[in-house]
């Protein structure tokens, strides 16, 4: 059986030297992975260097795997190269080739691959392999494309970043996006640190050493209790409240304490301030609800004083609900639209003010960089919808019936407080002044967002079939066997 090869080709207005050093840094391979993959990595031995060994755990359905790869071929500002060592197909050998063209770069993926054989399965899984390249490789370039018009338009020299909640929704793909881009990351945690870039801290405990934050330029603070995992016992509201509060004002000490200071404080907080408001729109300028976590997150951006005190750039980013197959609603509601039975919660009409997590951490990174940014921003799409719109929606992208509604008992029923105010309250908020602080969003469109991370971008392409490409570079003489 013949290998089949597949191209994807972009053209980048980037320097090629650019998108090769994105590739070339720590995070790529993370920043790379689309986020409806289910995806781990358990080994690395190095970047781009010839001899590196790769080893991931995927999942297809709930089947398990590991994926071994080793990179065979390096040309810096031109080419790497990788290939299957084992795993699921019976050939892989990718080609990442970087191609100059006045000023921009032009990107292509080339990839090599058999299946292995099974007469009752090789032409539906020839069909399945190639939508999923396409799609896959229709995320990453898009992806690589945005990031790098990010990184240019904002043009930020390289920064150490202190960041806290690294390991949440949010902080998994803020990393790699900062890396990728040419910056430090010093990661919080509250076990031993592991590496250079970890540093320990307990806010239960009060413990943060300001000399282990020495020359980071700037502090983003996202660690808190999941609001959405368990039900709101009184233990539970205290752990939401103290991980916040405890959490903030130790950083904010921390950070007045430091000699120099950094140059912002970006402290996270929610758009639960504003509380349940039906459609009003609501701005930075409205105050505070009435509901628990109104008081959450008033009493969480309170707690920064400190910073505000020592005249350090302090910023309180009011996200809003961030959408992601890996976490937070949208993973909850992705199962039961899949299988055509979902549908609008109670009378649908209380209003979503949603973000994509790309453009939740392209904005976050944005207010960081832009020095007239200060007090609280909302962190939310400038389109947001009724609950009712965003299950039409999803259920067009995914191409599943969505008529099946939730009676609004039944969530009170289920979920009492924590249900009345996650999911029944209705929050619709302005991102004028995040708009108007020259930050252009990825994806301002709720069915755009969802496609991109969806991996519904388009309509599927074949791949190109060529058996003997000739493209004149190390890479094309590996074995395609092996």
């Amino acid at each position: 059986m013949a290998n089949t090869t597949f191209v994807k080709k972009t053209r980048i207005p980037a320097p090629v030297e650019d998108v090769f050093a994105w590739h070339a840094r720590p995070g790529a391979l993370e920043r790379l992975t689309p986020p409806w993959t289910d995806m781990a990595v358990l080994e690395k031995t190095g970047l781009l260097e010839i001899g590196t060994n790769v080893t991931l755990r995927l999942k297809a359905g709930p089947i398990g795997y590991k994926w071994h790869s080793r990179h065979f071929a390096l040309e810096k500002n031109r080419y790497f190269a990788d290939q299957q060592i084992s795993g699921p197909f019976a050939v892989w050998i990718h080609k990442h080739r970087f191609h100059k063209d006045g000023g921009d770069c032009i990107y292509e993926d080339n990839v090599q691959y058999r299946l292995p054989f099974h007469p009752l399965s090789t032409l539906a899984a020839g069909w399945w392999a190639a939508k999923e390249l396409d799609a896959m490789f229709a995320w990453r370039h898009e992806t690589v494309v945005q990031d790098a018009a990010l990184h240019q338009k904002i043009g930020a020299s390289p920064m150490t970043i202190a960041i806290s909640g690294a390991s949440g929704m949010i902080g998994k793909t803020l990393v790699p996006f900062l890396t990728t881009g040419g910056h430090r990351v010093l990661k919080l945690v509250r076990r031993e640190p592991s590496n250079p870039d970890e540093i320990f801290w307990d806010p239960a405990r009060g413990k943060l050493n300001p000399q282990d934050l020495q020359g980071v330029d700037a502090i983003i603070h996202l660690a808190g209790d999941n609001i959405g995992q368990g039900s709101w016992t009184k233990k539970k509201k205290r752990l939401i409240i103290e991980s916040r509060e405890l959490g903030t004002g130790l950083l904010a000490r921390a950070a007045a304490a430091m000699d120099p200071k950094p140059k912002v404080f970006l402290s996270a907080s929610a758009i639960g301030y504003y509380g349940d408001r039906g459609d009003q729109v609501l701005t930075e300028q409205d105050g505070t609800g009435n509901l628990f976590i109104s008081d959450v997150c008033d009493g969480w951006e309170k707690a920064a004083k400190p910073a505000v005190d020592a005249e350090i750039r302090t910023v309180f980013a009011r996200i809003g609900v961030v959408l992601s197959p890996q976490g937070g609603a949208l993973r909850e509601f992705l199962p039961v639209f899949k299988l055509g039975l979902g549908g609008r919660i109670g009378k649908g009409k209380q209003y979503l003010s949603w973000i994509g997590i790309d453009d939740a951490v392209g904005s976050l990174f944005h207010l960081v960089c832009n020095e007239n940014a200060q007090g609280p921003v909302n962190i939310v799409a400038p389109e947001p919808v009724t609950n009712g719109e965003f299950a039409k929606t999803l259920g067009r992208v995914l191409h599943r019936p969505a008529f099946l509604p939730v009676p609004a008992f039944a969530i009170n029923l289920a979920f009492g407080e924590k249900g009345r105010e996650v999911v029944l309250a209705s929050v619709r908020v302005s991102a004028e002044k995040l708009l108007d602080s020259g930050y252009a969003f990825r994806y301002p469109s709720l069915e755009t967002a969802l496609r991109h991370m969806l991996g519904k971008i388009g309509d599927a392409k074949p791949p190109l079939k060529e058996n003997n490409e000739k493209q004149g570079d190390p890479a094309d003489s590996e074995n395609t066997e092996a």
